[in-house]
């Protein structure tokens, strides 16, 4: 498959989560992160409370019409909460969802007047954006990969089809080395030879750089520390990456 570059520099910005990285915003648990630079700006999730959602982004500089589009990993309330608050203030944002969604849930976006894209497989979002599809698990969900110079990049909302099975299905989908994998990898409950094991299938995955936030646990965010060294990315909200 052909795919053209991006040729701009991709900024992403921890909007929401229950790290801290900027004491100067207000940290909660759920996830969301923003992401400039490509055909479209891009939410990624919403979190839980749309007040601490809007307050973080306002800090950051970040307004509700400067976002193209959401796209929801998952219909758990700490990754839709923030949802509704951002569509009043901005309801011309395009919302990309997993079609396992309830029929309601999609009735309240569409009378707003947003458009609703239901996601069953891969499919490309914007140049240098796509989905990974709906990938099964005990609790279904799509991640997004951003397609890079630098390799691709992964982001993961809670990883409950599995950290390691979404690596695998993303590196399948596009053929490039994998630069960064971030977000929430679920591993809260695991214990420490359950997590290594994990960062060896990063590491025969060729995964060059990870950033457990969220819903990883401490436990987790240490080993990968330990292991990735200078190639950790401490996740927390206010955490800018750029690429």
């Amino acid at each position: 498959m052909y795919r053209l570059k991006n040729t701009k520099p991709i900024q992403i910005s921890i909007v929401y989560d229950n790290n801290s990285f900027n004491e100067k915003l207000e940290k909660d648990w759920g996830f969301s992160c923003f992401i400039k630079g490509l055909e479209k700006s891009i939410l990624f999730d919403t979190g839980t409370n749309g007040r601490i959602l809007l307050s973080n982004m306002k800090k950051l500089g970040i307004l509700p019409e400067d976002i193209d589009l959401v796209f929801l990993s998952h219909d758990h309330r700490d990754h839709t909460g923030g949802l509704d608050a951002l569509l009043e203030q901005n309801h011309k944002i395009e919302v990309w969802l997993p079609e396992f969604f309830s029929s309601s849930f999609k009735n309240v976006i569409r009378k707003r007047g947003t458009s609703v894209t239901e996601v069953d497989s891969f499919q490309k979002i914007c140049r240098g954006a796509y989905t990974t599809g709906v990938i099964p698990g005990w609790i279904k969900e799509q991640s997004l990969i951003l397609d890079t110079d630098k390799g691709i990049i992964v982001i993961t909302g809670c990883s409950h089809p599995r950290i390691t099975n979404i690596i695998t299905k993303a590196k399948d989908l596009i053929k490039k080395d994998i630069h960064l994998v971030f977000g929430g990898f679920h591993l809260a409950a695991f214990y420490e030879n359950e997590i290594n094991e994990i960062i060896d299938h990063f590491r025969k995955s060729g995964v060059k750089k990870a950033g457990p936030c969220h819903c990883s646990g401490d436990e987790a965010r240490r080993l990968f520390a330990e292991e990735y060294k200078d190639d950790f990315i401490e996740i927390g909200v206010g955490k800018e990456i750029k690429v």
